[in-house]
């Protein structure tokens, strides 16, 4: 099925049996390919004015991952190198033998891993409000977030997400927006959410960092309290390819509040303008 952004919707089957979800954005030949990866609870759609953007100057390819959207939903246990495997299942799939590779939040997660385990198929390196790791408490902080879930239901959870994804008057300026992703993350699997709670309450990527293949780039809110400026830092530092850039007056899902940011690292990545036909959209 085409879709309106003439991207291609279909599926693949990961190495042990579950199928992926993805959209297939095509580009001119030896156009850049880029990977986008999404966070908790979300989906591919997280990167759709990103994707707009990019329409006609890179190829892209996003999906969602297991247990999120219309991916499979098996119940776990998740890891970020089982997240990681996925995506090389996924580029395996369409013939890709490498991409430049983005994610936010939990997808920054499973793309430091990916970037890690399978530095040649690694072009380059996008994390976005991410962190290598989210403390010594995590375990215990993601698992009170699941139980809430679990004895509440997702849609308790939608007030803190939303003043936690978003600044107040992107929120007000933005009510159809803010009304589609709360009927993205009501709709998904309990156990799936609580199976993903768990892996990023476990996931310590920090001695991943140095084996992170250049170039990269790390773009954190300014005020993203979800995965601070701080842990921006301390996982470019452990790369070692210069800085975190900070994003002024941007919380925690920068693919949409400040797309064209994001844009402007992919085409440092690439060395290529990226300014494709949708980008006035």
């Amino acid at each position: 099925m085409t879709t309106a952004d003439t991207g291609t919707e279909g599926e693949a089957r990961t190495r042990d049996g579950v199928t992926l979800s993805y959209t297939h954005t095509p580009a001119p030949a030896g156009a850049p390919r880029v990977v986008l990866v999404h966070s908790l609870a979300l989906d591919r759609s997280l990167w759709s004015r990103v994707g707009d953007r990019l329409a006609g100057a890179a190829e892209t390819l996003a999906y969602d991952c297991r247990g999120h959207g219309r991916s499979g939903r098996p119940e776990g246990p998740y890891t970020t190198s089982q997240f990681a495997d996925d995506l090389a299942d996924l580029l395996d799939h369409l013939g890709w033998p490498d991409a430049v590779v983005a994610g936010c939040s939990m997808g920054g997660c499973v793309a430091q891993e990916f970037a890690a385990r399978h530095r040649e198929r690694t072009r380059g390196a996008l994390f976005v409000d991410t962190t290598a790791w989210y403390g010594p408490t995590a375990p215990d902080d993601w698992a009170g977030r699941a139980r809430k879930a679990r004895r509440e239901g997702l849609g308790a959870l939608i007030p803190f997400q939303l003043t936690r994804w978003f600044g107040d008057a992107f929120r007000a300026a933005e009510p159809a927006l803010m009304e589609r992703l709360t009927a993205v993350f009501t709709a998904n699997d309990i156990h799936a959410y609580e199976a993903t709670c768990a892996m990023l309450g476990a996931a310590d990527l920090r001695a991943r960092a140095t084996r992170v293949p250049h170039p990269v780039r790390v773009l954190v809110g300014e005020d993203d309290t979800a995965t601070p400026p701080a842990m921006a830092r301390d996982l470019a530092e452990r790369i070692g390819d210069g800085p975190a850039t900070v994003v002024p007056g941007t919380r925690h899902l920068t693919p949409l509040e400040n797309p064209d940011v994001v844009v402007t690292a992919l085409e440092q990545l690439t060395g290529r303008s990226l300014t494709g036909e949708g980008s006035a959209s």
